[in-house]
């Protein structure tokens, strides 16, 4: 008895006591359900031939205020806009912070300082990652 249990056990004995109750045939695949793979395989798209379309970030450096048009329209056209103010006054240069904040913040965008007179402004669904003032900080902490 107990080599028959140990033979069952390595598979040399013929087990009579199997339960054949325990098999279960699997259903064979009708014909109907092969289109259905064939649906689920042209679904799959390849990483390549996805049409992503691509950022940008315009830099402008505007003169007059009335150029401010122009940074909105980059905005409105989901691109990010560097905006230098280094050679206007800063009467002028207010101004057309105020309109582009106006601008960003109709479109659900940010705007931040990244630089002294300068300003990056971004559309929605556009991500920034840490502030440059974080980094002077973290900088003046190492030294």
């Amino acid at each position: 008895m107990a080599f028959d249990k140990l033979g069952r056990f390595f598979g040399i004995a013929e087990d009579d006591e199997m339960d054949e109750s325990s098999y279960v045939e699997e259903p064979e695949m009708s014909e109907d359900d092969q289109p259905m793979k064939n649906e689920r395989r042209t679904n799959v798209v390849s990483i390549n031939s996805v049409n992503t379309p691509t950022s940008k970030i315009v830099l402008y450096e505007p003169r007059v205020y009335s150029d401010a048009k122009e940074v909105a329209q980059n905005l409105l056209s989901n691109k990010a806009v560097i905006i230098n103010f280094a050679r206007m006054d800063d009467s002028q240069s207010r101004r057309i912070v105020d309109f582009i904040t106006g601008t960003v913040y109709a479109l659900n965008g940010e705007i931040q300082r990244v630089g002294d007179k300068i300003f990056l402004a971004t559309p929605p669904k556009f991500e920034t990652d840490g502030k440059i003032a974080e980094l002077v900080e973290k900088k003046d902490n190492i030294d």
